[in-house]
């Protein structure tokens, strides 16, 4: 059976299952409006550890092993993890991938990297490659702006366009059975770039790709926002989730009263000093693997669309003058049936 939709978009008929989820936080994150929908909440950015990267890796073998504690199987019973963080070589997710007994398929979709995994993992096992699969990511404040900016003792002004690197990290348990939420369509995203050259505003550069995703998937699939309870995507901040709600409109979609971006909803900006918001691969992945399947568990929401977006830069690229292109990849996950029933 042919399970395209469209140009960009699979329909998983078996409707894979998120069985469980885990996420942890740093302290920051912990302060933020989302607090309580968080597992884990640190007190220290090292979490114990020497360095900062240690701590991201910690942070990521944590919630893998976490999720698959919470789904009741043991390291043996998944078939394959599937993992991605913003350092180089992800080594955050190499070396949580060292202590873990599990087949290992590393990713890099920069901070778009929580969809790309989730929707992976759902279609190997929609397509009867695995019984279980665990998709996750991570990201940490200060490994990130060492590595991507400048390093945190020079103390460097930010922009009102800069975006706060989410120190956290989340892991689903996606399988073929019980009574939990579960992923209908997956709609890969095309890498776009408009010539934003800005590390400072990753929202202007990564806006165009989520726009051209989310138009894609209403195509393919014949939906259209009144067909989700929310829309969110990964970590746009409130600048890029502006342009993305107005571009949007372009095609005849309104999005207005049921669209969210998780690095808008993460922290207080103003409390918080974080700018235009949050940003990072643990950005969408801790909103979506504790906010969003919270409430798709309670039944708050019956269908949500989660496009994580991310900018495909690096210092190299960077210091060469290169734009910084963005890629958006969304994944419809349900729980309910039909909101309008």
């Amino acid at each position: 059976m042919n399970k395209r939709v469209g140009n960009q978009t699979v329909r998983l008929e078996s409707k894979p299952r998120i069985i469980s989820t885990a996420t942890i936080v740093g302290p920051k994150e912990g302060e933020g409006p989302l607090r309580d929908y968080f597992d884990t909440i640190l007190q220290d950015d090292l979490n114990g550890e020497d360095s900062y990267e240690k701590a991201e890796k910690s942070l990521l073998y944590s919630v893998i092993t976490a999720a698959i504690k919470k789904a009741n199987l043991k390291e043996q019973d998944i078939n394959y993890l599937f993992s991605g963080d913003l350092l180089n070589q992800i080594i955050s997710s190499n070396y949580a991938a060292r202590d873990v007994d599990i087949p290992f398929i590393g990713l890099y979709g920069a901070c778009s990297t929580m969809a790309e995994s989730l929707g992976l993992a759902s279609m190997i096992v929609d397509g009867g490659f695995a019984n279980h699969a665990v998709a996750s990511t991570s990201s940490h404040f200060s490994s990130a702006e060492r590595q991507f900016r400048a390093p945190l003792e020079m103390g460097s002004q930010r922009p009102p366009c800069a975006q706060w690197t989410v120190t956290g990290s989340g892991a689903a348990v996606v399988g073929t059975e019980g009574n939990f939420p579960y992923v209908t369509y997956v709609t890969n995203g095309k890498v776009k770039d408009y010539g934003i050259k800005d590390a400072n505003n990753m929202g202007a550069a990564m806006a165009p790709a989520a726009v051209d995703t989310i138009k894609q998937h209403f195509m393919d699939t014949g939906r259209t926002p009144d067909d989700y309870d929310l829309i969110a995507t990964g970590d746009l901040g409130k600048i890029g989730r502006k342009i993305t709600a107005e571009l949007i409109k372009d095609y005849g979609y309104n999005m207005d009263n049921i669209y969210i971006d998780c690095g808008e909803e993460i922290y207080d900006a103003e409390k918080q000093g974080v700018n235009a918001g949050g940003s990072g691969c643990g950005c969408s992945a801790v909103v979506a693997c504790g906010y969003i399947y919270k409430n798709l568990l309670s039944g708050n929401i019956k269908k949500a669309l989660l496009i994580s977006t991310g900018a495909l830069m690096s210092p190299t690229a960077s210091y060469q003058g290169e734009s910084i292109p963005g890629i958006a990849h969304a994944v419809a996950i349900e729980f309910g049936g039909d909101k309008n029933e």
